[in-house]
């Protein structure tokens, strides 16, 4: 017997979708995927466009969610280091076969974003 899915809002998946599907969250994913631990700056540097901020407020999340590790040395100045958890590298190939399906399928998206845009302005008001 096939077991049936459910919606993302009515079984709580909402919430975990949203992270992990959040643009900052898969490049930071992607990036510590691949490089494994860096520190902050090393990671931000890593990602083309983030602020500090942004990156801060997408890392913390991700601790939270349990999905990156943040481990702090008693320094002066003080080091802290960033990694996937061993859940959050179960997201490794997900995130991948996303950035590679993009990258494969952007002419396409481009030509059908090109198509779209030239066809003569909707009333969306009226669209159901």
């Amino acid at each position: 017997m096939a077991t049936k899915m459910k919606e993302p809002d009515a079984c709580g998946a909402r919430e975990m979708l949203t992270r992990i599907g959040d643009k900052w969250s898969v490049h930071v994913i992607s990036v510590l995927s691949r490089a494994g631990t860096l520190r902050f700056n090393d990671l931000r540097r890593r990602i083309d466009g983030i602020s500090q901020r942004m990156l801060t407020v997408t890392l913390r999340g991700l601790e939270r969610d349990g999905l990156v590790h943040r481990r702090m040395y008693p320094e002066v100045p003080p080091r802290v280091e960033y990694a996937l958890t061993p859940l959050g590298a179960t997201l490794r190939k997900l995130v991948h076969s996303l950035i590679e399906w993009s990258q494969a399928h952007l002419t396409e998206v481009d030509a059908a974003r090109r198509r779209y845009d030239q066809q003569a302005p909707r009333d969306w008001a009226t669209r159901a």
